[in-house]
């Protein structure tokens, strides 16, 4: 094992080791001093996560440029770090506590999710790793709609463990991104039997998927909701959970997308793919704090 491979073993055992500690901590925490404390979280986040914070203000570059003043961008990172600590804890006391959960969410467009449903033939939620998009699954799940997710498994796998069973626990599928036949064909069970699922298409998808603009740049982009929508006639909705200023969340499904069709598969993908991903676009810019700005998005370049 190399000097970088034991660096990473060391932060993912202090990551695993601060989740645990925090886990403990909010047991017996009064939910008023929730947010307090992933605010102090997030303060030290921010100071040690020198890593995160240039790759965040590199990805803030390329996404805005010019139309940002320096202070600005700052002022999205510090932001972004409180939105993540914020979200973490959050998950660890209300998936615990499913009563007060589904009273601090909200419901907006609920109606284009049901008339869907009611169609009998499952709906796609086409999101982003935006806000507190697990909470979303688990309000989903609380609510009693069929649900799951396509994720990948966290780099850490006793990190992954914790969640794992805290969705189980809620009856929210895991369908795992690969290997990739196996996500295509547990995704197509569940549309299958009228569920919804969830996919998240905003992280760069190396070589495998199509190269689409995003904030003006060109970037790799995965096809998956389209290509399961054409498969099994499931609905395109895109979705998001916007945190509001108490700390409460709004869940937002925006109306079905109408598919276009190219003048073959790949186009017809480029076209709505292209489609959603201006969604999301606007939802970043409307709200971008609640982005993960530390992913570097535009890492696979077109040839």
């Amino acid at each position: 094992m190399d000097s970088k491979q034991i660096r990473k073993s060391i932060l993912r055992f202090w990551g695993w080791f601060g989740l645990t500690l925090c886990s403990l901590i909010i047991k017996v925490m009064p939910a008023g001093f929730l947010y307090g404390f992933a605010k102090g979280i997030a303060h030290l986040g921010y100071q040690f996560a020198r890593k995160q914070r240039r790759i965040a203000l590199e990805t803030l570059e390329i996404a805005f440029g010019q139309e940002k003043t320096d202070a600005e961008k700052e002022k999205i990172i510090r932001e972004c770090f409180t939105y993540l600590a914020k979200g973490a804890l959050e998950l660890l006391f209300l998936m615990d506590r499913p009563q007060l959960l589904k009273k601090r969410v909200q419901l907006m467009g609920k109606e284009n999710v049901d008339a869907s449903l009611a169609k009998g033939k499952g709906v796609i939620l086409v999101s982003a790793h935006f806000g507190n998009f697990p909470l979303l699954m688990a309000y989903l799940a609380l609510s009693g709609y069929k649900t799951a997710g396509v994720m990948r498994p966290m780099r850490d796998s006793r990190v992954e463990r914790i969640f794992l069973e805290k969705r189980n626990r809620l009856r929210i599928k895991t369908v795992y991104s690969q290997p990739r036949k196996a996500c295509v064909d547990e995704s197509i069970r569940v549309l299958r039997d009228n569920g919804i699922l969830f996919i998240p298409i905003d992280q760069n998808f190396g070589t495998g998927g199509i190269f689409v603009k995003f904030f003006g740049k060109q970037a790799a982009t995965a096809t998956g909701p389209v290509v399961l929508a054409r498969r099994t006639g499931a609905s395109l909705i895109p979705c998001f959970i916007v945190r509001q200023p108490d700390d409460t969340q709004k869940i937002i499904f925006e109306p079905s997308l109408n598919l276009e069709t190219g003048s073959n598969d790949v186009e017809t993908a480029t076209i709505n793919i292209q489609k959603l991903t201006e969604i999301i676009e606007s939802y970043i810019r409307r709200f971008p704090a609640e982005w993960g700005w530390i992913h570097r998005r535009w890492k696979t370049k077109p040839n």
